[in-house]
């Protein structure tokens, strides 16, 4: 039998500099920090708009060197967003952090990347409404996102509540 999850619950990175972290972390996702436990030098952190306990778990370990790009290991964390427009926005904010490392469209979801101060990736999404996934319900193609022309198509659909109703 296989195990019934619903869900990925929340994500625990190992980070160089703990505090460094939270602080990006708040800047680039409006996070709180809910929890701390000083003998593990770790903070647990709730998204704004999450019902969730913690969404991320950090736990500082100091300077060590950086895993390379590519090998054995988590590629990239995924945090989705109810419009195209709040990925409009995430784009910019990342930018604006000097984070901003790339962008693409998988046909049924967009994407913008990021890094945070330790170099783990993560992935900024945006859902098409599940009615409209078509072609792409069994696909995920990697292609250039226009952000401009699905921000006009897609304006003001809102699309996380499909999975968890949101709070306004």
């Amino acid at each position: 039998m296989t195990i019934q999850a619903v869900r990925l619950n929340h994500a625990v990175l190992y980070v160089a500099d703990l505090e460094r972290s939270i602080a990006f972390y708040q800047a680039a996702f409006g996070v709180t920090v809910v929890a701390r436990e000083p003998r593990a030098n770790a903070a647990f952190l709730r998204m704004p708009r999450s019902g969730n306990h913690h969404d991320l778990g950090l736990f500082g370990v100091g300077a060590q060197p950086p895993r390379q790009r590519g090998t054995i290991g988590l590629y990239h964390l995924a945090w989705q967003v109810d419009t195209i427009e709040d990925l409009e926005q995430a784009r910019m904010t990342l930018a604006n952090l000097d984070a901003y490392t790339g962008e693409s469209s998988h046909g049924a979801t967009k994407s913008i990347y990021g890094k945070d101060p330790d170099g783990n990736e993560f992935e900024v999404m945006w859902m098409l409404p599940k009615a409209s996934w078509g072609e792409y319900e069994n696909a995920a193609p990697v292609e250039r996102l226009d952000l401009a022309a699905e921000v006009t198509r897609w304006g003001n659909t809102r699309t996380a509540a499909e999975l968890v109703p949101l709070e306004a």
